[in-house]
């Protein structure tokens, strides 16, 4: 334990010293083709570094949060798009830091108000043009506006669940292997969330930024748009709009026209989503990827397509409960799963690494404890 949070220090400490070169290089090149080849280095050493780690807890953070959303946001920053970009905010070097190695996103200025007769009638015409059944028609990725935030007794409540699921594991030898399959869904979706709460309060605390939060009561979505665009990890959704949906939209609406453009962007999407959980998995297992990951993404994708071209179709002519449109995603999502993702978890024995890494992490605990006690 001891040796693998010293590799883990040395890991984060050469993130942060690399993102202060990063962020240095920024103030001297300007955007473009010279700033990504002086970036491109630190991308290559991002994808190295969860290599040097072998816990699967800290291999799976390090490799979603440097490998996947920093490499993408510092290619985005090459080209002065995205959270990094100068063009929007004039970041300080901590929240620059902050900004690229964590899953965080400033809440955005809320708009001036207009006047009530010019809002009202802008948002009726916008509402009756672009969107069917909550769900905007011609870009699923943009999001409509949260009803509000996330509260901490939620949080508790989930980190209640997620204690007594871990207690649960105590027990495996007396509950169905199937039963134990949806306890690791709730599991690996309790400990996101509450990871990315965690980082995001600690941003908000040191360096006073509003953020947005990263899940939506994923268990509530009316459909796979909702699932995806909405309420599952909006972080990543946040990073695949701007480096991969858009420009595939850009590039596809001459030919399709910016309604059907969607459809192939929405298929890029989900494959480079698809490659990069390849990557993580692949650091987590040290195992060639048998691309059942991939499957489950394209899978998704296609039937996210279909869903797409479906409301085109019946144009907010007709449309399923909302209780029984749930029902149907939530299902789906957990059958796909069962069938395509977890069983790649197991493959590499990460549910016996994550008992032993909670008993190791006890032990730890218990050992601090005892050593101010006594």
């Amino acid at each position: 334990m001891e040796e693998e949070l010293s590799n883990l220090i040395k890991v984060w400490l050469t993130v942060f010293i690399s993102l202060c070169y990063c962020y240095t290089t920024s103030k001297i090149v300007s955007k473009g083709l010279q700033r990504l080849v002086l970036l491109l280095p630190i991308v290559c050493l991002f994808l190295y570094l969860p290599l040097n780690l072998s816990s699967v807890t800290f291999t799976g953070l390090t490799a979603f949060f440097i490998a996947w959303l920093a490499n993408f946001k510092l290619l985005l920053f090459a080209f002065d798009k995205g959270p990094l970009a100068s063009s929007d905010h004039h970041h300080s070097l901590g929240i620059f830091v902050a900004l690229a190695c964590l899953p965080i996103k400033i809440q955005q200025n809320k708009p001036p108000l207009k006047k009530p007769e010019e809002s009202e009638y802008k948002e009726s015409r916008l509402l009756s043009k672009s969107y069917v059944n909550g769900h905007n028609k011609e870009n699923p990725f943009v999001k409509t506006p949260d009803k509000g935030r996330v509260s901490l007794l939620n949080y508790a409540i989930k980190a209640v669940l997620l204690a007594l699921v871990i207690k649960v594991y105590d027990y495996i030898d007396y509950i169905h292997p199937k039963v134990m399959w949806i306890l690791y869904c709730f599991h690996i979706y309790f400990f996101l969330e509450l990871v990315l709460a965690v980082m995001a309060a600690l941003a908000r605390v040191l360096l006073g930024l509003e953020l947005e939060p990263q899940f939506n009561e994923p268990l509530l979505s009316s459909s796979l748009q909702d699932f995806w665009g909405k309420r599952w990890n909006l972080m990543v959704t946040n990073i695949l709009r701007p480096s991969v949906y858009e420009p595939t939209l850009n590039l596809f609406k001459n030919f399709l026209g910016r309604e059907w453009a969607s459809i192939p962007a929405v298929m890029a999407t989900f494959m480079v989503s698809a490659l990069m959980h390849e990557l993580v998995f692949y650091y987590l297992g040290r195992l060639m990827p048998n691309w059942k990951i991939t499957a489950f993404f394209v899978l998704h994708g296609l039937c996210l397509t279909v869903e797409i071209v479906l409301k085109k179709a019946v144009a907010g002519r007709f449309q399923l409960p909302r209780l029984i449109s749930g029902a149907l995603t939530v299902v789906f999502v957990f059958s796909t799963c069962f069938w395509l993702f977890l069983p790649q978890l197991l493959r590499f024995h990460a549910d016996v690494k994550m008992f032993e890494e909670c008993a190791a992490v006890g032990a730890f605990l218990r050992n601090i404890i005892q050593s101010f006690t006594h």
